[in-house]
């Protein structure tokens, strides 16, 4: 006897199918939202640690940028107190500066020239004098510019001029000059360096007989 299978099995088949690709789907779905929600939840996690090293960080600038202010406050008061101290050695050393400007003038001044005014200020001092000719303020100048104790002379003017009436009437040069003057502390720096120098030479000079 045939049997007759008069079941729509095609379509059960189809539905079976469509039922397992919606499954699937479901699944697959579930598992891309877990991996969003887990991907999701480790970027945020990594924000936030970024996110706290960064405020972490922004802290120690801040602390570092109020102890650079500190240090640089704290060195202009170290430069200021160093600036004062300066200003009152240089007080103290500049007391004896008239001595040795006044011995320096007496030895330094050649024959035929005097002075008839000397000012100072600061660290320059202006003369004014008569000499016997322009050579003679040539050499005061000379005299002044290898001077230890002065430098940089400069003349500010220099005539001929009549000095006296009649008969002992002279003619004359009027000069007008200033000239810096040094302080004890640079005249220390000065031998100092010139003491420096010195050994430099030496230790780079060759010895003797050597080829």
């Amino acid at each position: 006897m045939i049997k007759i299978n008069l079941l729509p099995h095609r379509e059960a088949k189809r539905k079976e199918l469509k039922t397992q690709f919606y499954s699937l789907m479901a699944l697959a779905a579930i598992l891309g939202a877990g991996v969003v929600i887990l991907v999701g939840l480790v970027f945020s996690t990594q924000l936030s640690a970024q996110t706290e090293r960064n405020a972490f960080i922004t802290q120690e600038n801040l602390e570092l940028d109020k102890k650079i202010k500190e240090v640089a406050t704290l060195r202009q008061e170290i430069d200021a107190l160093k600036a004062r101290q300066q200003a009152v050695e240089d007080l103290q050393a500049d007391r004896n500066q008239p001595v040795f400007m006044m011995n320096e003038l007496v030895r330094l001044a050649p024959e035929g020239l005097y002075l008839t005014s000397i000012k100072q200020e600061g660290q320059r001092v202006l003369m004014k004098g008569y000499a016997q000719s322009h050579a003679v303020v040539g050499i005061f100048v000379n005299e002044l510019n290898s001077s230890q104790w002065m430098n940089r002379p400069e003349i500010i003017q220099n005539k001929a001029v009549g000095l006296g009436q009649g008969r002992d009437a002279k003619r004359v040069i009027e000069f007008d000059l200033n000239v810096g003057i040094r302080r004890p502390r640079e005249l220390e720096a000065a031998a100092a360096s010139a003491a420096a120098e010195g050994s430099t030479k030496k230790a780079v000079a060759p010895k003797a007989g050597a080829k």
